[in-house]
C-alpha cells in the first residue's frame, strides 16, 4: 500500500477510538462491585437500541457527553449502594493504567503511520478531567504520539471550532492536511466544518474502523 499524499497528520480522538469505552468494561464493573453479571444493560455505542440516553446524547437532545457519564456513574453507584461521580467511575474502570485498556489495532496502525512518516496526535475532550495527568503518564500509547491536545485543559470542547484551531496550533500542521477520527458524529461534523477530513469511528466494529483508518492513510 502506498502512503496517502492527502495527509500529513493522523489526529485521533482518544476515548472509544483508542481507549476502550466504559460500556466494554461492564463485566469489570460488576466484578469489582460484587453485582450480578449483566446488571448494566445499557450498551451505548455497542448497541444504541439498548440505551435511550446515549441516543439523546448523540442526537444533541439536551444531554452532553459529560452529562451522560455523570448520570451513568450515579446509576452504577446506586446499583452498589454507594454514591459515585464520573471521576470515581472512571478510576474504578481504568486504574491501574495498563496497555490492555488500549485497542491493539490502535497501537498497530499508529506504529505503521509513524513508519510511513505521518505525524500522529490526540485531540480529546475529557481525558485529564476523567483520568488525571498521573494516569496519562502510565499509558504507553500516549507516550508514542506527538501531541496531546486535551480540551478539558480549556473547557473549549469538540465540536467547538476553537478546539480544532487549538489542535492546529499545537500540532503545527494545517487542518486540511489532517485526517481526524472520532466516535461522536457531532465531533466528526464539527471537524469537517472546521476544514478537516474526518471519519466516524464505529465502536461496535472497532477493528473494521481501524482497518478503514489504515486504508485512508495507505499504511
Amino acid at each position: 500500500m502506498t502512503p496517502s499524499d492527502d495527509y500529513d497528520v493522523l489526529l485521533l480522538d482518544f476515548g472509544g477510538v483508542c481507549l476502550l469505552n466504559p460500556v466494554e468494561l461492564h463485566d469489570k464493573a460488576t466484578d469489582i462491585l460484587g453485582l450480578r453479571p449483566g446488571s448494566f444493560e445499557w450498551l451505548g455505542p455497542i448497541d444504541p437500541s439498548t440505551d435511550l440516553l446515549w441516543q439523546r446524547m448523540v442526537a444533541g437532545d439536551g444531554v452532553s457527553e459529560r452529562d451522560y457519564w455523570a448520570i451513568r456513574a450515579a446509576e452504577v453507584g446506586a446499583a452498589a449502594g454507594t454514591d459515585m461521580d464520573t471521576r470515581a467511575y472512571m478510576t474504578m474502570l481504568y486504574e491501574p493504567a495498563s496497555s490492555d485498556l488500549i485497542r491493539p489495532e490502535a497501537t498497530e496502525v499508529v506504529e505503521r503511520a509513524f513508519a510511513a512518516e505521518f505525524g500522529v496526535s490526540v485531540l480529546t475532550n475529557d481525558m485529564r478531567a476523567f483520568h488525571g495527568r498521573e494516569w496519562e503518564h502510565g499509558i504507553d500509547f500516549l507516550q508514542m504520539v506527538d501531541q496531546i491536545v486535551d480540551c478539558s485543559d480549556t473547557d473549549i470542547l469538540k465540536p467547538d471550532p476553537r478546539a480544532f484551531e487549538r489542535a492546529e496550533e499545537m500540532v503545527g500542521v494545517s487542518l486540511d492536511r489532517m485526517l481526524f477520527v472520532d466516535d461522536q458524529p457531532g465531533n466528526v461534523q464539527g471537524a469537517i466544518d472546521a476544514g478537516l477530513d474526518a471519519m466516524w469511528f464505529d465502536i461496535a466494529n472497532a477493528a473494521a474502523s481501524w482497518d478503514e483508518v489504515a486504508t485512508r492513510l495507505g499504511v
